[in-house]
């Protein structure tokens, strides 16, 4: 399964260790954990921790089963390792590093979510009248992902495939 779900790209690798930290070893219900990640983790909503916690199963770091969500422990966490789950289970993700793989020079996101649009599925564009919007700020988030993970370079004003 690949999850479409992205939180804005931190400053740094190590918040992805502190949200996986925030997140509880015994399952507990998607309420309390996002409680758990705006108090422990500093993520600043519950929307915004909905989606870390979705995020962290995306990266092999949580679990979600019949009573909620877990941590993983014993994982790989560093960043080559959180780059190759990205890759595999992030919707888009290999997508976006073809385009940028088969550009002669930086793309912008814009230029990026061009060159996706026709990938967006069928249903996600009849859902909302604002489709094109989010998948520009979810391309937008999946480059700056990107870059953090070492996967793409930002260069002259636009993204290239590192």
């Amino acid at each position: 399964m690949r999850f479409k779900v992205v939180p804005p790209a931190p400053d740094s690798l190590d918040r992805v260790g502190t949200v996986h930290g925030a997140v509880p070893i015994v399952p507990d219900g998607e309420e309390s954990c996002c409680r758990r990640l705006m108090r422990d983790a500093d993520v600043p909503s519950q929307d915004e921790a909905k989606e870390w916690l979705t995020f962290c199963r995306a990266l092999g770091l949580a679990e979600e089963g019949s009573r909620g969500y877990a941590r993983v422990r014993d994982v790989d966490t560093d960043g080559d390792a959180l780059a190759v789950r990205f890759r595999e289970n992030v919707y888009a993700v290999e997508e976006t590093l073809a385009v940028l793989a088969d550009a002669d020079g930086p793309l912008s996101t814009a230029d990026v979510f061009d060159r996706l649009r026709d990938r967006v599925p069928a249903w996600e564009r009849a859902r909302s009248t604002d489709w094109a919007e989010r998948w520009r700020e979810r391309v937008d988030r999946i480059l700056a992902w990107c870059v953090l993970f070492g996967l793409a370079e930002e260069r002259d004003g636009g993204y290239v495939r590192a």
